[in-house]
Order: structure tokens, then C-alpha cells, then sequence
């Protein structure tokens, strides 16, 4: 699981979902062998998604909030500013690992970023993501063409985080949801998210 060169991280700011995800979705069908992986680091307006396969049923009360439907798999979950979102835009071809392996070091790098923090947390084989104390903090949502993964993960830093209870988060009925604010961290998003940027890159080289 070793890579020559490392991603390029990318800050793109606020940005509006389906521009960010058009350019996802232009990147890898652009790429070549030769073009480097990266990382882009994006808070979005208040949006819902709905994955691959994703069931409207779990749209409880969206209200004025809007839905889009992705291409990433998984089911619906909500992005807002305060959340930090990386979308992994790597050759796993060339980095040798599988997307359940991809899933795997997305999971344990928010795992050792929270460690870094005092606070314990776990992944979940049956339902991908990353937990503490049985409340969701971090999902991820992959999906792969030609042998390269776009969207990536988000995790809740610093927001509002009330919407989660008009939907069913992953497509789990009562599944409650945490955030490191509620967990007595403060930290920008931005920071945050350049901290666990780094993770992800030590996890694909380890």
C-alpha cells in the first residue's frame, strides 16, 4: 500500500456540491496513469445526498434543504459548513488496495485523528463509518471508475447538527449522530481538516 508520491491537498473553501462533484467526475475521467492523486478539502451549504442506491424513504422532513442524488455509494446523509469533507481522488489501481481496503484507512485515519484528541472511537464492518459511543461521527461514501475513487468522507467538527434527525443517517433508523464540538474540542474546520488530511496520506504509505 505504498505510493511514490503523495496526494496533492487541495483547500477549495465553500463550495457548491454539484460544481465540486461535476469536477470530481471530470478529474477521473481525465486522468491518466501518470496524473497524481489528491485530496480536496470543501465545506458545502446545507445539502442532502443521496447515494448510488440511496431510498427516498429515509427523507423523513427535508424541508427547504435541498436533495441531490449522487453517484457515491451509501445511502443519505447531510453536509453543512463546520463539517470537514475529503474527497480521495486516487489511483487505487496503482496504490494496490481495493475500495473495502480504501473505506478501511479512510475509517482508521479519522480514528487516529480523534485519538489525537483523547477520544476513543471505532469502525463498524456492517455499517461503514467511524463512531464514538455508538453515535455516527464520520461516514464515507466512495465511488470508483476506471480503477480511481472520487467523493471520500465527511466528519462533523463544528455545526448544526439537527437536520441529521429529519433523515435516517446512512439509512439507519434512530442512528444518532455526534460531532467534536459536542465532545469538548474546538478546533477550525480547516485546521481539523488538514490534520486528518494527514492522516489519510500516512495511512496510504503504512
Amino acid at each position: 500500500m505504498r505510493t511514490t508520491l503523495p496526494p496533492i491537498i487541495r483547500q477549495l473553501g465553500l463550495q457548491d456540491y454539484q460544481s465540486v462533484w461535476q469536477a470530481m467526475q471530470d478529474f477521473t475521467l481525465q486522468r491518466t496513469s501518470n496524473t497524481l492523486d489528491e485530496l480536496w478539502i470543501v465545506e458545502h451549504p446545507a445539502v442532502y445526498t443521496l447515494g448510488l442506491n440511496g431510498k427516498r424513504e429515509h427523507l423523513l422532513n427535508t424541508g427547504n434543504i435541498p436533495v441531490i442524488q449522487s453517484d457515491r455509494g451509501g445511502q443519505v446523509t447531510y453536509h453543512a459548513q463546520g463539517q470537514v469533507i475529503i474527497y480521495t481522488l486516487l489511483d487505487i489501481k496503482r496504490l494496490n488496495i481495493n475500495i473495502r481496503q480504501l473505506v478501511s484507512l479512510l475509517e482508521q485515519a479519522m480514528i487516529d485523528t480523534l485519538a489525537h484528541y483523547g477520544i476513543v472511537a471505532i469502525a463498524k464492518a456492517e455499517a461503514p463509518g467511524v463512531y464514538v459511543q455508538g453515535k455516527k461521527i464520520g461516514s464515507i461514501g466512495i465511488r470508483i471508475k476506471n480503477n480511481c475513487s472520487y467523493h471520500g468522507l465527511s466528519f462533523n467538527n463544528d455545526m448544526d447538527l439537527t437536520p441529521f434527525n429529519f433523515i435516517n443517517p446512512c439509512g439507519y433508523k434512530d442512528l444518532k449522530v455526534t460531532q467534536l464540538a459536542d465532545l469538548g474540542i474546538t478546533i477550525h474546520t480547516t485546521e481539523l481538516a488538514s490534520l486528518m488530511g494527514l492522516a489519510i496520506i500516512k495511512a496510504l504509505n503504512s
